[in-house]
C-alpha cells in the first residue's frame, strides 16, 4: 500500500490528530459519515452477545451466543435453540465462539464449533464437531467430539482467537490466539499465536509445512500472530487473516505456508504499557501485513465477498470493527490489498457474513445485539 510516511512516523501521530486528517480526506469515520452508503440496513433479529454465524444453503443460519447458546435462525421468524452445545468457560473474551459447516454439510450435516474451556485455573480454546439433527423434538447436535485444543492451557480470559474456516482443499484452518502471553506466538512447541491446519477429523495433513516435526508443531501452518479474529479464502484459494494488534497496528495478512508474521518481535503498534515494538521493515525476516490500521479499529471478523448482489464488491474483503464501530471495506486485487471504505455503524460489529443469495449481514456486539441485513441501493 503506498504511504507518504514510514510506519514509525505514522505511529507518532496521536490518534486524535490522525482521525482529523482522515476526516479531512474523507477516508476515516468522519469522512464516511458524509458519504452515502451504497446499501440500506434492516433489522432481521436480535441476539444476546452473539459471536458468529454460518448460513445454511436454504438461507437459515446458525448463530452462536458467547454465554453458550446456539440458535437456528430463519428470516422473519424467531430464532430457536439448538441442544447439545458443549459447556463453555464464559468469562472475559471466553465463551462459545465460531461456527462453521463442513464443506459436504448437505450430505453429512456436520457442524464445527469453537469455545473456551477451563481445566482448573487454566483455560484454552477447543474445537469440536457434531451432526446437526432436526426432527419433531427440534434441533440438536449429536455425537459431539473434540478434535483440537490449544496447547498449553494458560491463565487468563483473553485472546482465544478460535475463528474457523474450511479451505478449498477441504482442510480446517483454525486461528489460535497467543492468550495475551506474547512469546508463545514465536514458540513452535505451542499452537498459541498460530494458524493451525487440520484434516476435518482433527488429524494432521501430511503436507503441512512442519508435519515432519510431529506433535503440536505439526499442526502449525503459520505463526507470529497476536489475536487473529478472522479467516477467509479468496476465489483463487488464497488465505487471508485479520487480527487485533497491540496498541494500534491491527493487521490484514496474506497467509502462506510456514509464514512468520513477527509478533511480538515486530508490529506496527506498541505495547499497552508504552514499550516500543519495532515496526515491520524490509529484510527483518518477518512477513509484513498487506494493510494495517493506526489508530486501531479492533477487527472482529473477516469476510471475502463472493456473491453477485453487490457486483462491485465481488472479491473484496469486509471487516467488522469493534472499537471502530464500523464496517470496513478493503479492495483485494490478487495479492494486493488497499483500504477502500469505512462505514460508521454506531455499534460495535462482531461479525460480518454473507448469505447464499448474496446479501451481506452484520451482527452487532453485546446484549440485545441486532442482526442487520445489507441490501444494495437501487
Amino acid at each position: 500500500m503506498p504511504r507518504t510516511a514510514s510506519p514509525s512516523a505514522v505511529r507518532r501521530v496521536s490518534a486524535a490528530a490522525l482521525a482529523l486528517v482522515l476526516a479531512a480526506c474523507g477516508t476515516g469515520p468522519a469522512g464516511a459519515q458524509q458519504a452515502d452508503m451504497p446499501f440500506t440496513l434492516s433489522e432481521a433479529g436480535q441476539f444476546n452477545e452473539p459471536w458468529a454465524m454460518a448460513f445454511l444453503q436454504d438461507g437459515r443460519a446458525l448463530v452462536t451466543e458467547k454465554s453458550g447458546q446456539l440458535k437456528l435462525w430463519r428470516e422473519g421468524a424467531a430464532a430457536t435453540p439448538v441442544a447439545g452445545v458443549p459447556t463453555v468457560s464464559y468469562a472475559g473474551q471466553g465463551g462459545l465462539g465460531d461456527v462453521a459447516l463442513h464443506p459436504d454439510f448437505a450430505r453429512n450435516k456436520m457442524v464445527y464449533l469453537s469455545w473456551a474451556e477451563a481445566e482448573g485455573d487454566v483455560k484454552g480454546a477447543a474445537v469440536g464437531r457434531a451432526k446437526l439433527v432436526e426432527d419433531k423434538n427440534g434441533a440438536r447436535l449429536d455425537g459431539l467430539e473434540i478434535i483440537w485444543r490449544q496447547s498449553p492451557k494458560v491463565t487468563g480470559n483473553g485472546h482465544f482467537g478460535h475463528r474457523l474456516a474450511f479451505g478449498p482443499d477441504g482442510k480446517l484452518y483454525i486461528a489460535s490466539g497467543e492468550r495475551q502471553k506474547f512469546d508463545p506466538a514465536q514458540d513452535l512447541s505451542m499452537n498459541l499465536g498460530k494458524v493451525v491446519r487440520l484434516n476435518d477429523n482433527g488429524s494432521v495433513p501430511a503436507d503441512n509445512p512442519m508435519a515432519d516435526k510431529g506433535g503440536v508443531t505439526a499442526q502449525i501452518y503459520a505463526y507470529g500472530l497476536r489475536n487473529p479474529l478472522g479467516l477467509d479464502f479468496d476465489a483463487a484459494g488464497r488465505l487471508w487473516e485479520i487480527e487485533m494488534g497491540p496498541r494500534h497496528g491491527d493487521e490484514l495478512n496474506l497467509v502462506t505456508p510456514g509464514a512468520n508474521f513477527g509478533y511480538p518481535k515486530v508490529s506496527n503498534g506498541d505495547h499497552y504499557d508504552g514499550r516500543d515494538i519495532p515496526d515491520h521493515a524490509p529484510g527483518d525476516g518477518y512477513v509484513a501485513p498487506k494493510v494495517f490500521w493506526v489508530p486501531a479499529i479492533s477487527p472482529s471478523s473477516l469476510m471475502i465477498y463472493k456473491g453477485k448482489r453487490f457486483a462491485n464488491w465481488t472479491g473484496d474483503a469486509f471487516v467488522g470493527a469493534l472499537s471502530g464501530k464500523a464496517l470496513v471495506h478493503v479492495n483485494l486485487e490478487g495479492e494486493t490489498a488497499t483500504k477502500a471504505n469505512q462505514w460508521p455503524m454506531e455499534k460495535r460489529i462482531r461479525e460480518v457474513d454473507q448469505s447464499p443469495d448474496g446479501h451481506v449481514w452484520l451482527l452487532e456486539d453485546g446484549a440485545n445485539a441486532r442482526l442487520l441485513k445489507l441490501t444494495p441501493k437501487k
